[in-house]
């Protein structure tokens, strides 16, 4: 795995963490228990701080950033996600804040000061606009994203259930590195 500091800021992970060996993780990257983070995902906290809740998921190719101080962004934004979310191949995360309960959908870029509520879907390949916020219990999709129902139960025991899946995958791989560790 690749963890690294910027300017002598190295990522804190909690317990039972998993990086995969190609995944990076760099800089101001704080993660509750059981975070998984998936091959060729990117975890960038070097501009700002990058914050993950416990048992979320960071699946492959997907990546993480922040937005830097400046003089259109006085303060920069930093990145915010809360506990039970999956994140999925190739989304993008940038500057915004993520409740508990969360699916972002493969592909889909979610961008700075955006707020998504607890118990959100975000569809593959959505493009939720700068300062949107979307509203708990619902599916969202489209480019912009808009709301285009509510979920339903079944959907709402898969954002509980996919989290909880990654947590026994990811151990599955931490016992197996146990076992082999010069592999």
């Amino acid at each position: 795995m690749t963890v690294s500091a910027y300017r002598n800021t190295y990522p804190v992970f909690g317990e039972r963490v998993f990086v995969h060996p190609s995944a990076e993780v760099i800089g101001d990257v704080k993660t509750g228990d059981d975070v998984s983070f998936w091959p060729f995902s990117v975890a960038r906290g070097d501009v700002n701080s990058i914050s993950i809740g416990d048992r979320s998921n960071v699946q492959d190719c997907a990546v993480l950033h922040v937005t830097h101080d400046g003089p259109h962004t006085p303060g920069g934004r930093e990145l915010i996600i809360g506990c039970d979310v999956t994140i999925a191949h190739k989304a993008v995360l940038h500057a915004c804040t993520l409740g508990d309960r969360i699916l972002i959908g493969i592909g889909a870029i979610v961008l700075d000061d955006v707020v998504i509520e607890n118990d959100v879907f975000v569809a593959a390949g959505s493009l939720v606009s700068p300062g949107k916020r979307l509203e708990s219990g619902g599916l969202y999709r489209g480019q912009p994203a808009r709301r285009v129902r509510d979920l339903t139960p079944a959907e709402l025991e898969n954002l509980s259930y996919s989290p909880r899946h990654y947590v026994k995958v990811k151990n599955h791989y931490l016992a197996q590195a146990e076992k082999n560790p010069k592999r």
